[in-house]
């Protein structure tokens, strides 16, 4: 029995970037062999098991053969005699086809550290094609390794896989898995890069992919191109370290206007309301979590409004955050204004502008908070109001409270 590191943690200490998680592949064992030892099975589809100590996972070399089209279309082999090599032959990319032995020898039989070195995501064999979610792992790689480029015949490959079908395969859980990994990396525009450049955007995401080639008016957008503002924004969202929801809201801010009518661009009238019913079908398609899904739905519908919001007055601002649920969820609005930042920072040369929008907007929800609403509704309910009256005190002393924060008139 010989016992190797691979994958990642190889690929990362390599690269001397910190390694958090290590994977290992055992050669020459049986399943029985590493049970007698104390390790714990926990794989499904194949042998895998947590090691008694550290915990890390443990592997029995296999090899795959592809039985049906999707992820789970694999029978997979294991047993004493499948060698390191021919385990590593069914990765999915060079740079993560390394491992090291236990005296730390590297063995690297298909070029991943050359790759390393060239800064490039190449395919370790043909049978690359065979599984549809490696053109996903390959466009998260290139937003997280953000000097690597995909090698022209990779590229290829992809292509032929949306060209035959197999991308259409994908389970919903396992795209959203990749895409929010994707989000999280330090150039998420990347991905959407190289899911454009082989057709499985259109494919998968198609309320984003139609976004490219759609004008905007150069006064706001001197980018100009819609789908080159939501990579700006999207960059900008990393850049500013967001968490998820904000950057799926990022994500889905602008979807409507992939289908504003030619007569009416490059303005994109109402196109948040379309936004929205876009982004509800996304949502279901790909099974979104809800803090995903309500935050870049308030964000879809109120992203313009927030922007002009400078120019409202203190009824009208009350409602404004009536609509966003400030009052409920304070902390979820302090993300729906953090991801209006990021859109009004994702523009040609506005990358560093203030957004005082924010600022403002804050301070009236402070002020809205001081009132008393309790005291409000006992006094409403001694005068014989109900719900709705006293709602209409409620925000009435809300507007008061908001109203002076508004400079006065000379």
């Amino acid at each position: 029995m010989k016992i190797y590191q691979v994958g990642g943690a190889v690929r990362d200490a390599l690269l001397g970037l910190p390694v958090h998680d290590r994977d290992w592949v055992v050669v020459g064992a049986a399943p029985q062999e590493l049970i007698a030892l104390g390790y714990l099975p926990v794989g499904k589809d194949f042998p895998v098991f947590l090691h008694p100590q550290s915990r890390e996972e443990y592997a029995l070399a296999r090899t795959e053969r592809k039985t049906a089209p999707g992820y789970h279309g694999f029978a997979v082999h294991a047993a004493p005699g499948v060698t390191l090599e021919e385990d590593l032959a069914r990765r999915d990319l060079t740079i993560n086809a390394i491992a090291q032995d236990e005296g730390g020898q590297i063995i690297d039989p298909h070029g991943g550290r050359r790759d390393l070195q060239a800064r490039l995501l190449r395919h370790v064999t043909p049978a690359f094609a065979e599984d549809p979610v490696r053109i996903l792992r390959v466009a998260r790689f290139a937003a997280r390794f953000t000097d690597f480029s995909v090698a022209p015949e990779t590229t290829a490959l992809m292509c032929q896989m949306v060209d035959s079908g197999e991308v259409d395969h994908l389970v919903p859980e396992r795209v959203w898995q990749e895409l929010s990994s994707a989000l999280m990396q330090p150039r998420p525009s990347q991905f959407f890069d190289v899911m454009r450049s082989c057709g499985a955007l259109a494919r998968l995401l198609p309320e984003v992919d139609r976004l490219w080639g759609v004008p905007q008016t150069p006064e706001h957008h001197p980018e100009i191109d819609t789908g080159v503002h939501l990579m700006m924004v999207l960059d900008q969202a990393a850049l500013m370290n967001q968490p998820l929801p904000v950057r799926f809201a990022c994500l889905a801010h602008d979807l409507g206007k992939g289908t504003t009518p030619a007569d009416m661009l490059p303005r994109h009238l109402g196109h948040e309301e379309r936004g929205a019913r876009l982004l509800r079908g996304l949502c279901d398609r790909l099974r979104v979590p809800t803090e995903c899904r309500e935050l870049a739905d308030v964000v879809t519908r109120e992203h313009g409004n927030i922007h002009q919001s400078l120019g409202l007055g203190a009824a009208a601002t009350v409602r404004l955050l009536e609509r966003c649920d400030a009052f409920r969820k304070p902390q979820r609005f302090e993300d729906i204004l953090l991801a209006c930042l990021c859109d009004a920072r994702g523009r040609l040369g506005r990358q560093d502008s203030g957004y005082p929008q924010r600022e403002r907007l804050q301070r009236a929800l402070r002020c809205a908070q001081s009132v008393p609403s309790a005291q409000i509704a006992a006094d409403g309910q001694a005068q014989g109001l109900t719900g709705p009256r006293i709602g209409d005190l409620l925000r009435q002393a809300r507007t008061e409270a908001v109203a002076q924060i508004e400079p006065k008139p000379h």
